[in-house]
């Protein structure tokens, strides 16, 4: 048998989440409940891994406030606009770093947090990235760009991480996935 949503009863509905108790059925066929929530008034959401034409890759630091710290992460947004999500990834793109990049290609996507969210990621790879203006954040956001040598990435990401600091766990896998891709062709 697979296990298989036999509903779902919402019990908390913000403006962008709402928390769900899931009824489900498992493989040997017992009834259970699980706790989650879901992304309400988006239609996906998207991380993008920059690269520029100097061999650095751009990550942004922002405030999350949920953990009450700051955290190292790529560019990334949701689509509450009803956008093809190749469009949301170049806008926010622009949005948060003011970075563009005439192609951004779909490298990955998944769950983001399998046991407690029904969100899921679509990532995008963005090439020769150019600076083109100030970013154009939304209210409350406050992010500050960091640009980082392909060469010695994870070393200079390491010495962001402070008390005051995360670095994304998501952003070091993304990362190899980026350069694995074949997209990026470093230098020779």
């Amino acid at each position: 048998m697979i296990p298989s949503i036999i509903g779902h009863k919402v019990v908390w509905q913000g403006r962008f989440l709402k928390a769900l108790i899931l009824d489900y059925q498992t493989s040997k066929g017992e009834r259970m409940n699980w706790e989650a929530f879901k992304r309400i008034n988006c239609d996906g959401i998207v991380a993008i891994v920059p690269f520029t034409a100097n061999d650095e890759t751009i990550v942004i630091k922002q405030f999350r406030p949920p953990i009450g710290k700051y955290v190292i992460e790529f560019p990334a947004g949701l689509n509450d606009r009803n956008e093809p999500l190749e469009e949301v990834a170049k806008r926010e793109l622009l949005e948060e770093t003011g970075y563009t990049a005439k192609t951004v290609e779909e490298i990955a996507i998944g769950p983001l947090s399998a046991g407690a969210s029904t969100e899921v990621l679509t990532v995008y790879v963005a090439m020769d990235a150019v600076y083109n203006g100030d970013q154009k954040l939304d209210r409350g956001e406050d992010i500050e760009i960091i640009k980082l040598p392909v060469k010695d990435f994870y070393e200079r990401l390491y010495a962001l991480e402070d008390e005051n600091t995360f670095v994304d766990l998501k952003l070091y896998g993304l990362f190899v996935l980026a350069m694995r891709h074949k997209v990026y062709q470093p230098p020779e």
